[in-house]
């Protein structure tokens, strides 16, 4: 009985420890953590390895090829022919045998000296597409990066929903009870009570709401951090009206700078180098091809009084050539391969505009979010300075008797609308000149 005491008690230790060590991720913890951990960016970089190899295969094709052969043949003739001669490997063989074999042993060697630059073309070609695969796992990082950041401040903004609502349902319940005391003393109808009661269960409904909203973005969050970890949360970091005041960049000096880091329009460009190689390709099978080949060989046979050494020896052959090979004509193969290389570079040109044009287009987007947003905040927040004044002194002329239950409900109503208003634009702008941080590289 003591045993099971005690370890209810270190289980209950450890329990309420490990509850009070829930991990809260930052905003950047969970950047670094998708960075490394992300299914969609370790495929990337597993692209990026594959393309790698092609590097060094188009590198390794610059070096000699080196073979080497053997084959071992038997052979059984039932009814040889008596008194003639056989021909095996090249020798005159007198002994006549049912059963003989055959061996032969070599190495070859070819080289390809030269091909119209197809291999060293096709180096720096593979080298642009592994740089290429690197930018494409950027591309990816810088997604899930703004993914993350949109997540997470609407995280932020719904746990301050959570509060701005949780607010105005102490206001519904306050006003409830004092409802309920005024249908008591014959100074309410129970009509206007009733609408005080659906006011605050609207008000409930819109707590449950926010807190789904709360849960709702944390697992989106969760998923794209690849985790099934139940007790995720993340940490609520202080947010301050300067930060949805302060200074919003200028639009050229963020496009300008994003042009020169982002790794979709450095793609595109390298797209287009790589186009040009391509075309050379093309080109280059027109021009001849020169190559080097050398070959060691030598052969057994049973049919040789000569044991298997001196056979080796005797019939040893060296032999080298070179091979010249011209293109004359190849079924129009050239002149489509470069028709269709130069189509190739116009789409990438075509690409990179139309990069340089969506990029302009996303930053100038949230350039004027955040100045709308940022204007929209600044007569928000004084709208809910005004109308919370404003509901003030309708509460205490209601609790007076000197407006009705409709003046009031419309009062409560349009302070709410006025927070909602002010946390949104507040937060809409941060967001803004985050990302507009981010594209200028500074997030």
């Amino acid at each position: 009985m003591r045993l099971t005491f005690f370890a209810l008690l270190i289980f209950g230790i450890v329990s309420a420890t490990s509850a009070q060590e829930t991990k809260k991720w930052t905003m950047q913890e969970c950047i670094d953590y998708a960075l490394q951990n992300n299914i969609q960016i370790k495929k990337s970089k597993i692209k990026k390895l594959s393309v790698h190899e092609d590097v060094l295969q188009s590198q390794a094709e610059m070096l000699p090829s080196l073979t080497a052969h053997t084959s071992q043949n038997m052979t059984y003739r039932p009814w040889p022919e008596t008194g003639s001669a056989t021909v095996a490997n090249g020798y005159v063989q007198t002994s006549i045998d049912k059963v003989f074999y055959n061996g032969s042993y070599g190495i070859n060697a070819n080289w390809t000296v030269w091909n119209g630059k197809r291999n060293t073309n096709t180096i720096k070609q593979n080298k642009i597409n592994e740089e290429m695969a690197e930018l494409d796992s950027a591309i990816t990082a810088n997604n899930i990066h703004e993914q993350i950041v949109q997540l997470y401040v609407q995280i932020v903004y719904s746990n301050e929903a959570i509060s701005v609502n949780k607010d105005n349902l102490e206001t519904c319940r306050a006003n409830e009870e004092r409802g309920k005391t005024m249908v008591d003393v014959g100074k309410m109808s129970k009509a206007d009570l009733a609408q005080l009661t659906a006011q605050r269960a609207q008000a409930e409904y819109n707590v449950v709401e926010a807190e789904t909203n709360v849960r709702n973005y944390k697992r989106q969050l969760k998923q794209l951090l690849q985790l099934t970890d139940t007790t995720f949360d993340v940490e609520i970091p202080e947010t301050t009206d300067e930060m949805a005041l302060e200074e919003i960049p200028a639009l050229n000096n963020i496009y300008q700078k994003a042009l020169a880091s982002r790794p979709e329009i450095k793609n595109a460009i390298l797209g287009i180098n790589s186009s040009d190689i391509s075309i050379r390709l093309a080109k280059a099978q027109r021009m001849p091809s020169v190559s080097l080949n050398a070959s060691f060989i030598t052969n057994t046979t049973s049919m040789s009084d000569n044991g298997w050494g001196m056979q080796m020896k005797n019939n040893f052959n060296l032999g080298a050539g070179v091979t010249v090979s011209i293109p004359i004509s190849d079924n129009r193969q050239t002149r489509t391969a470069i028709n269709k290389a130069l189509l190739q570079q116009q789409d990438y040109i075509l690409e990179l505009e139309n990069k340089t044009t969506n990029l302009y287009s996303t930053i100038e987007d949230y350039w004027l979010q955040a100045e709308s947003n940022q204007n929209r905040f600044k007569a928000a927040k004084a709208g809910t300075e005004s109308a919370k004044a404003s509901f003030d002194l309708l509460q205490e002329q209601f609790r007076l008797g000197l407006k009705n239950i409709v003046e009031l409900m419309n009062g409560r109503d349009k302070l709410l609308t006025a927070r909602q208003n002010e946390l949104q634009s507040k937060f809409l702008t941060i967001f803004n000149i985050a990302m507009l941080k981010f594209y200028r590289g500074n997030l």
